[in-house]
């Protein structure tokens, strides 16, 4: 298959971004209607359903998702907008947040009053009050959201604890979804928080699954603007503006630092405003050490907001898993320091996923050998596929893509990984393919790995493109 038909294909599948549509989606009961489901393919002959009509967008989500089984929140309250910036808390329309006495059982769901008494979008003077979470959490579903679909709600102030954190521990084999709706998080104070998100949300194990989903939303504060811990979570953002962190550790925080997880599915948004200082590289603008990572249509830039722009790569991933990017833009701006080459660094130096989160593995220990021909192989391999990338940069990169070697061991009682400058070439069981990548650069790849530019893939390996047939094979291999 040419680089050309591959590239075409890539464009086909990405067709319906355009409609607003994330591909092949479920329609599950959020906030209230539980149970029901539907998978919906478009664009094939072999449709389960009818594509959903616009009104119903609010209930869709990635076809790899379980969302049928979740219980409406059982408890919902209202916020009123003007009494409670007049307040400078949360008033409430009806039931009041002092009948939970600071619990919440059941799962709840806050509406925030979208418009103040004059029309326009309500800015709250607070950050959002949570509840202790207790009882059983077994398809639960905690939500925040604006009360019309699309218009933001905006909450702000320079508290330096401003967060939205949802605190939920010992999980076990339980699920549990979150979900952020139409919210801008306005947190320049916030220096003590982990994340202007943080979703604290730890020891679920198998078949226990926590599933986050941020839609319309601004996030803008905290250590790092989102901070997701390791664990059996699912995380997907769409529409959406990660806008920097305000943490003064600016070497070791990031925009968002996504930890080790199943899945980091971005999709139509922006990431910017790492804070940095002149002096020092500072953090990165998209940490991400999911086991599967999806970006669609997402631009990553390491323009801030009022600080010095970060010479870290702008996307720091793990080698270990799968990522499939379609439409990724990489945008780089001058920073006082001189930058470091890599834009995506896809390293293998620390393990952040749990062991039963990877099908091979991670070291090169002489249980695997590359095939004379590895792109026949893809199946067997971490694997990387990146289509259609676009770079704008202040200078010409020397490449865009780094793909790093795996190590022979771990050392003691670390998740820290040694011995990656001593394995050789066939002990690596990773490959990298990047298709169609443009803009101010002179390569796609830094010289390591096993990676490859624009090749034609061997017959069988075409699914490598198919961002569906991708998931399947990537969360197959783990069973999920």
């Amino acid at each position: 298959m040419s680089a050309f038909h591959c590239c075409r294909s890539a464009l086909t599948l990405a067709l319906p971004l355009l409609f607003g549509i994330a591909g092949p989606i479920q329609a599950a009961g959020s906030a209230g209607e539980a149970g029901a489901s539907q998978v919906v393919h478009p664009g094939s002959i072999e449709m389960e359903a009818p594509l959903a009509p616009p009104q119903s967008l609010e209930n869709l989500y990635p076809f790899y998702m379980p969302m049928a089984g979740l219980r409406a929140p059982a408890v919902k309250l209202k916020i009123r907008c003007d009494a409670s910036r007049a307040a400078g808390r949360e008033v409430y329309d009806g039931r009041d947040a002092a009948s939970l006495y600071g619990r919440a059982e059941g799962g709840y769901e806050f509406i925030y009053e979208a418009l103040d008494g004059t029309g326009k979008p309500c800015v709250y003077p607070f950050a959002p009050w949570m509840p202790q979470i207790v009882g059983s959490l077994q398809g639960t579903q905690y939500i925040f959201r604006s009360s019309i679909p699309g218009r933001r709600v905006t909450f702000r102030t320079p508290d330096q604890w401003a967060t939205i954190d949802l605190r939920m521990f010992e999980i076990g084999p339980q699920r549990v979804h979150f979900e952020m709706r139409d919210i801008e998080l306005d947190f320049p104070g916030a220096i003590q928080a982990m994340g202007a998100v943080h979703l604290e949300t730890t020891g679920a194990t198998r078949p226990g699954l926590i599933t986050a989903v941020i839609r319309r939303s601004k996030l803008f504060g905290g250590k790092n603007a989102l901070f997701v811990p390791g664990g059996q979570t699912m995380l997907y953002i769409e529409d959406s503006e990660i806008a920097g962190n305000v943490g003064t550790n600016s070497d070791q925080e990031h925009s968002t630092y996504i930890n080790g997880i199943l899945v980091s599915h971005l999709r139509n948004s922006t990431w910017h405003g790492q804070k940095a200082w002149e002096n020092i590289a500072s953090g990165h603008q998209l940490k991400d050490k999911a086991y599967l990572r999806i970006y669609e249509n997402v631009t990553v830039s390491n323009r801030p907001n009022a600080s010095t722009p970060s010479a870290m790569p702008l996307i720091d991933a793990s080698a270990y898993g799968f990522t499939w990017s379609n439409n990724l833009r990489l945008q780089r701006v001058a920073p006082a320091q001189a930058p470091r080459d890599a834009l995506v660094d896809l390293r293998t130096e620390i393990v952040y996923g749990t062991p039963e989160n990877y099908p091979w593995s991670l070291l090169a220990d002489g249980s695997w050998r590359m095939p004379a021909s590895p792109l026949s192989a893809l199946d067997k391999v971490y694997l990387s596929v990146f289509l259609n990338t676009s770079v704008q940069s202040f200078r010409t990169e020397p490449y865009v893509f780094a793909l790093r070697p795996q190590g022979t061991g771990m050392v003691p009682g670390t998740n820290t990984v040694e011995g990656n400058e001593r394995t050789a070439r066939a002990q690596q069981r990773m490959v990298s393919i990047a298709f169609n990548t443009s803009g101010t650069l002179k390569r796609a790849y830094s010289g390591e790995g096993w990676t490859y530019t624009d090749p034609d893939l061997p017959a069988g390996a075409e699914w490598v493109t198919d961002r569906d047939a991708f998931i399947r094979h990537a969360l197959g291999l783990i069973g999920r």
